[in-house]
């Protein structure tokens, strides 16, 4: 299949990278793997056993009034333990390389039946500064959105840094959560040879 570049041209792609139907279990399986594998899962509270004291119980058994009490250190007590302390834990899950492969080719196909991906020859920015940035994305007719680029430039990355809604990602660094949550896509054609190389 051909996809349009903006200017005219035509570049020859995969049907089965941009040509593929769009699977939402697929997609979402990998967005929510993709996002729980961003999570620091570091939260971390002390039970009865990790606060320190409470080594003797502090008053006989009976005869004091007082309840029984086997420990100062009792989630009952202030300074105690917490009942069901919360432990580090890891949220990764588990996701196949072939599927993670096969969601960010029904990402990328979806954006091609949707229009919202623009393909250029270059993105070439003249100096690092916003208002060139923003005028390079004016002439895409594009004002928030991701650029994709085989790598990035230093202008346009200095650039684009303090554009809101704009975000500038290397080809290899690309994920499928980002993609999903841009508007409009803009992507050099040396960008799109890597992720057909990596998506082949």
């Amino acid at each position: 299949m051909e996809l349009a570049i903006s200017g005219g041209s035509k570049m020859e792609v995969s049907e089965a990278i941009f040509g593929r139907d769009f699977s939402e279990p697929l997609v979402h399986q990998v967005v929510v793997a993709y996002l729980a594998g961003a999570r620091a899962g570091t939260k971390a509270q002390k039970n009865r056993s990790a606060v320190s004291g409470g080594g003797r119980k502090p008053w006989r058994q009976k005869g004091t009034g007082n309840a029984r009490a086997g420990t100062i250190r009792s989630p009952l007590w202030r300074s105690g333990g917490v009942t069901f302390a919360a432990q580090p834990r890891d949220f990764t899950q588990k996701v196949n390389r072939k599927q993670y492969r096969a969601a960010m080719r029904a990402i990328l196909s979806e954006l091609v039946r949707q229009d919202r991906l623009v393909v250029v020859d270059a993105l070439e920015i003249a100096e690092p500064k916003s208002k060139a940035v923003l005028a390079a994305l004016a002439d895409l007719g594009m004002q928030r959105g991701l650029v994709i680029d085989a790598d990035i430039d230093t202008n346009l990355y200095l650039g684009s840094r303090n554009i809101a809604n704009v975000h500038v990602l290397a080809a290899d660094r690309l994920d499928p959560v980002s993609l999903v949550g841009a508007e409009q896509v803009v992507v050099t054609r040396a960008a799109i040879e890597k992720i057909q190389e990596w998506l082949a």
